[in-house]
């Protein structure tokens, strides 16, 4: 049986769930096939256990395939009822355990600590065990709910005894990544508590180790889309260019959607313009009991990733007025650059977490939670902006956002890989 020669496993939340890192999991196999990686596998979860988890999924029927040399395992749970957690993990981890006993040089890379790192650890630990000695190279990246999500509640409810497993697991690793500074520091921060009480000596070795590696985004699909296929996408929902604000995102309170919902109800422009949420999420009935009586308010709960593309570019403006919540921070936003990426109307946020690393000087910012201060920006931005200045801010914009491309970032944080191939 002949093997590949060299293989990138990543193992994540991948399609169909709606998240960024499943974007930026996406986008670093399709480099990797363009970098000598000949065998590219993402190891996720079966799908019936997403929908289980009531995680905002794609539509099914319309998930972007992988090209050819990108396969994506989502292997079935270990044993039956009688273990109640754990055996999807078991699952994910033995298939790992498969792979690195197989004579191929192996990157190993895990996005969410919680639980994806603890697959790579334990995987590795038991090949080594087991007497594989498997040639891998692991690579941990530190996404945005590993902190506020994950850590932040161990400190918050004292867990200190969780926090010092994630740690050491994070630390068990080759490399160690952050998507942002904004992460790197709260993970530093965080480290310090842990430090503070228990004795260790975390702080000092993820200030030592840690790196930042921003989300990689495939420029090409949202750069200069067709102008005939933004009209008819805009048709087919009963929209114009310039005829609306665009909020796409995650449903939920942290993105600001109840704030950019008041706000929209006293705005001078909402005469002017509509405002379409696309997106699903936690708050997504409950906005739309708040919107029923307002028929300027457009939800679309089923857009793919073509027609993201294709909405961003025809709006009046994009608002992702987030803000800070104890269980969630924005870490970087990775719909603001694409946004940025794929030109239309300015777009309106916050600087909250990460956010100011994604937009530098390209946006139109707000302070979070300033209802007031929203709809004067985004009347400000449709009805007074002109369009020298809308011009200046796109091409700002664009440039910036050129930062993420999914080649550079592959490049920076493989950069033995790429320098073998």
């Amino acid at each position: 049986m002949s093997h590949p020669s060299r293989r990138l496993v990543i193992v994540v939340r991948a399609d169909p769930v709606i998240c960024g890192h499943s974007g930026e999991a996406r986008n670093l196999a399709e480099v990797a096939l363009t970098r000598g990686f000949d065998d590219v596998r993402l190891l996720t979860w079966p799908i019936p256990t997403l929908e289980a988890a009531g995680l905002p999924l794609k539509p099914l029927d319309r998930l972007l395939p992988y090209s050819p040399g990108i396969t994506v395992e989502r292997p079935e749970p270990v044993g039956d009822y009688r273990v109640p957690d754990g055996r999807h993990l078991a699952g994910l981890t033995g298939r790992l355990v498969e792979l690195l006993s197989e004579p191929v040089p192996t990157v190993c890379l895990s996005m969410y600590l919680v639980p994806h790192t603890t697959v790579v650890v334990d995987a590795v630990t038991a090949a080594r065990a087991a007497g594989f000695a498997p040639q891998v190279h692991t690579i941990a990246k530190a996404v945005g709910s590993d902190v506020t999500n994950v850590i932040r509640s161990c400190l918050r409810e004292g867990r200190f005894g969780a926090a010092t497993v994630l740690f050491t697991t994070f630390l068990a690793n080759d490399e160690l990544v952050a998507v942002s500074e904004y992460t790197r520091d709260e993970i530093i921060a965080s480290a310090e508590e842990v430090d503070a009480h228990s004795g260790t000596t975390f702080a000092e070795q993820c200030r030592r180790r840690v790196t930042v590696s921003y989300p990689p985004i495939d420029s090409t699909a949202f750069v200069d889309p067709e102008p005939a296929e933004v009209d008819a996408a805009l048709a087919r929902r009963g929209l114009e260019r310039d005829g609306y604000i665009l909020f796409l995102s995650r449903v939920a309170r942290a993105k600001g959607i109840y704030d950019l919902v008041i706000a929209y109800g006293q705005m001078r422009c909402r005469d002017d313009v509509k405002l379409v949420i696309a997106g699903t999420g936690p708050a997504l009935e409950h906005v739309r009991a708040m919107a029923k009586e307002d028929d300027r308010i457009v939800f679309l709960a089923d857009v793919d990733d073509e027609e993201k593309t294709l909405l961003m570019r025809g709006c009046a403006a994009y608002a992702l007025p987030t803000k800070p919540e104890p269980d969630f921070v924005e870490t970087f936003g990775i719909a603001l650059a694409e946004k940025m990426l794929a030109g239309g109307g300015p777009v309106v946020t916050t600087l909250t977490g990460g956010t100011g690393e994604a937009v530098g000087d390209a946006a139109v910012i707000v302070e979070p939670g300033d209802i007031n201060g929203l709809a004067e920006a985004l009347d400000r931005v449709i009805l007074e902006m002109t369009p020298q200045e809308k011009a200046e801010l796109a091409r700002r914009a664009r440039a910036k956002a050129m930062e993420f491309d999914r080649g550079a970032v592959f490049d920076s944080l493989f950069p033995r890989t790429t320098a073998a191939a």
